[in-house]
């Protein structure tokens, strides 16, 4: 996917479209996850698409939850869909971080030959 130390540094037209892929890849992270919260929210949690739709946007978001859950199935369910919305954070931002440390570190192993 990337180009290896020893080729040259990308052109901008092609740095660009590694950008715009990444951060459609990105896009398409924080979907699957934001339906996957809506439905379980929804199906677990018995509130609304629109109360669901709020919950799962705050939790994948960082903020936290809206409504209380009163089923085990649906604080089991929150509690699980919290933690994996922590690790989507932290893979979305690596997506959107990536094609720039590269090309910086791509940068320096060029200079150094």
């Amino acid at each position: 996917m990337y180009e290896h130390r020893k080729q040259p540094l990308l052109s901008a037209a092609k740095f660009a479209k590694r950008v715009i892929r990444h951060f459609i890849l990105a896009l398409l992270v924080l979907a699957v996850g934001l339906g996957i919260g809506v439905l379980g929210y929804h199906r677990l949690g018995e509130l609304n698409w629109i109360d669901s739709l709020l919950n799962a946007s705050m939790i994948l978001g960082g903020m936290g939850p809206v409504d209380a859950l009163h089923s085990s199935a649906a604080k089991i369910f929150a509690s699980c869909y919290a933690l994996f919305s922590g690790l989507a954070f932290i893979g979305v931002a690596s997506l959107i971080v990536a094609p720039f440390a590269h090309r910086i570190l791509h940068r320096f192993h060029l200079d150094k030959e």
